[in-house]
């Protein structure tokens, strides 16, 4: 049997049918579509959307903020739900580049669905076609291709049949999930086809757990039952894989310090006491020596990040190794590791089944409940001692504000400028859903959208978006989208009129926060005049929000009760320090600096360069 569909209604036919199960529990898998409309999409995913509202279309404002939220609502959801993002052909399509690149960094699956050039070529040069003299089958979506785990391009109707399932098997794929691009020529989404009954029945992916091999399993058992001073590095794919609990029960039993990325943050709660807070370049001071005295590094569910490894330099134990455990077998084999491929919380039970009576020494141990417990106190007295009172404020006082105001399983979201270290280093996570930060692409204007996807996914619990003046300039538009929807977050907008992460990082190589900082043409040229008038409060308002303007500790914890008892997004405005932030602990990134130049600051600052160099390790 057959149904005469247009290839955009057999899309949207086919979305709707597809669910996912993990641990006996099933989901729909696709919460719907995103989309703005234009000539490459309008009579082709439009009218199918218009014709199907069980399968709910939400308005955007800016295509790629659509797929941030898309991919924000992925990440709450543990990967067991996804977004369709669907765009004219054009700029709005080109728009959804950097989403796709985040997601596909990140491991987070996202679909997009972009108009494209007609397939039958009649009226080429279309509206916003880039031509190629090389030939006609290019267009601007083949820019998706290499941020993206899967692409295609719908060139006839009968091609969607074997498409689309490749897109749920990449998509629901823990190792090879992403952004997925479905190329959709504006002709073909209007044309009907008699597509096959059987496509659109209901269907259900189901979430393998993948065990390991189980002679590299028992390598590894003994490699770690061997090691003096092991350390664990827990990365994204411990929450994604639902192993916290397990990943506690491992630490807690055998004493393995637990090190968390970016991504892994929340993995184990702050104050158990095996937890030694974030690691790497942005880590806890007792992280980084914890790591750097290490013999056995346990990688579970990491990608290895510079920030992470500091630029390779973090470990510095000349006899260390490696045992990396993760759905990827490209994770797995970084730094010539033992690769233990399979899902985290599969192997990490059959690990401690193979590690009975294993425990590390009495002496290490107490060493690390001895740093957690000193991390703690230090994140105490940042908090406290930081300028509360005076605006402008310090970063570390908002965040110490917010951190203790927000219950177990309220949601904190961040991704640029000089708040993800302050945050990786202090932030006392509660849950492994307490904690989103999106640092594999790092992404400025990630945030306010990002709130509303987890929101959506998660409408139960608190969303607190904090985002600095440089990232809401850059992307601020779906605060109206959650006003439309009436989806209530709250942001936490600092502005410090500037950009404070890469000034710092200027000052640090000598170049003196150049074309950093919020401020009109000097007398000198530069831009180093007056600051620059601009009323990112008063622009909020005008968005349909709720603008509260906080200028102290006091003031912002009246703020934040005054959004939690709103009924519609708010945004608190709060100054704060551009020059007062949180000081690193010993661990070095790596950016490169002008190898000559006049300025003897650069020079004094390439000298630091060439001296932290000798710390980078070559792992074989």
């Amino acid at each position: 049997m057959t149904r005469r569909l247009t290839v955009a209604q057999a899309t949207i036919e086919f979305l709707k049918q597809q669910y996912v199960e993990r641990d006996g529990v099933e989901a729909r898998f696709f919460g719907g579509c995103f989309g703005i409309f234009g000539h490459g999409n309008l009579a082709g995913f439009g009218q199918a959307l218009q014709q199907y509202p069980e399968f709910e279309y939400y308005q955007c404002r800016n295509e790629q903020s659509m797929v941030h939220t898309a991919v924000a609502y992925a990440k709450v959801k543990n990967r067991m739900g996804a977004f369709a993002c669907t765009t004219s052909i054009g700029p709005g399509a080109t728009n959804m580049v950097t989403g796709a690149a985040l997601a596909t960094i990140n491991r987070l699956p996202v679909l997009l669905l972009p108009g494209d050039i007609f397939a039958s070529r009649a009226p080429n040069p279309v509206l916003q076609q880039l031509e190629s003299p090389a030939g006609q089958d290019l267009s601007v979506n083949d820019c998706f291709k290499p941020v993206s785990r899967y692409w295609d391009r719908i060139n006839r109707p009968e091609q969607l049949i074997y498409a689309l399932p490749e897109v749920m098997r990449v998509l629901t794929s823990p190792a090879e999930t992403g952004a997925v691009t479905l190329a959709m020529p504006q002709d073909v989404q209007t044309h009907a086809y008699d597509f096959p009954e059987a496509l659109f029945r209901r269907r259900v992916w189901k979430i393998q757990r993948n065990r390991a091999d189980q002679s590299v399993l028992k390598m590894a058992a003994e490699w770690i039952a061997a090691s003096k001073r092991p350390v664990i590095v827990a990365g994204g794919g411990v929450i994604y894989s639902d192993a916290s609990q397990v990943l506690g029960s491992f630490a807690g039993r055998t004493g393995i310090p637990v090190g968390e990325t970016f991504a892994g943050k929340g993995a184990t709660r702050y104050d158990a006491p095996y937890n030694i807070g974030g690691l790497g370049a942005t880590g806890t001071r007792y992280a980084i020596e914890l790591a750097n005295e290490a013999d056995l590094v346990i990688g579970i569910g990491t990608r290895y990040s510079d920030f992470t490894t500091a630029s390779k330099s973090i470990f510095q134990n000349p006899d260390v190794r490696f045992v990396n455990i993760n759905i990827s077998e490209f994770d797995a084999f970084k730094h010539a590791a033992l690769p233990v491929v399979g899902d985290a919380r599969a192997v990490l039970e059959e690990l401690s089944g193979l590690l009975q009576g294993y425990e590390v020494a009495p002496a290490y141990r107490e060493k690390v409940e001895g740093f957690n417990r000193a991390w703690d106190s230090e994140v105490t007295r940042i908090y406290a001692e930081g300028n509360g009172e005076v605006p402008p404020i310090d970063q570390a006082v908002v965040i110490g504000t917010l951190n203790d105001f927000m219950d177990d399983h309220d949601i904190m979201i961040n991704a640029s400028g000089s708040a993800p270290g302050d945050l990786h280093k202090l932030w006392r996570t509660t849950g492994p859903k307490n904690f989103h930060l999106e640092y594999g692409y790092s992404t400025m204007g990630y945030e306010i959208a990002a709130g509303l996807g987890a929101k959506m996914a998660s409408p139960g619990s608190e969303v607190y978006v904090i985002c600095g003046d440089g990232g809401y300039l850059m992307n601020n538009h779906e605060l109206v989208t959650a006003i439309q929807e009436g989806i209530r977050f709250t942001v936490l907008l600092l502005n410090n009129n500037g950009f404070a992460s890469i000034g710092g990082l200027s000052e640090s190589i000598g170049g003196k926060r150049f074309g950093t900082q919020y401020r009109y043409r000097g007398a000198t040229g530069q831009l180093d005049g007056k600051t620059l008038p601009v009323d990112l409060a008063l622009n909020a308002q005008s968005l349909g929000v709720n603008v509260i303007k906080a200028s102290d500790r006091a003031s912002l914890l009246q703020a934040l009760e005054a959004a939690r008892s709103a009924d519609k997004a708010t945004v608190i405005y709060i100054e704060t320090s551009l020059y007062r932030t949180v000081k690193g602990y010993n661990a070095w990134w790596e950016v490169p600096v002008a190898e000559v130049s006049d300025d003897a600051d650069v020079q004094r600052a390439y000298e630091t360069y060439l001296e932290n160099k000798k710390s980078q390790q070559i792992y074989l």
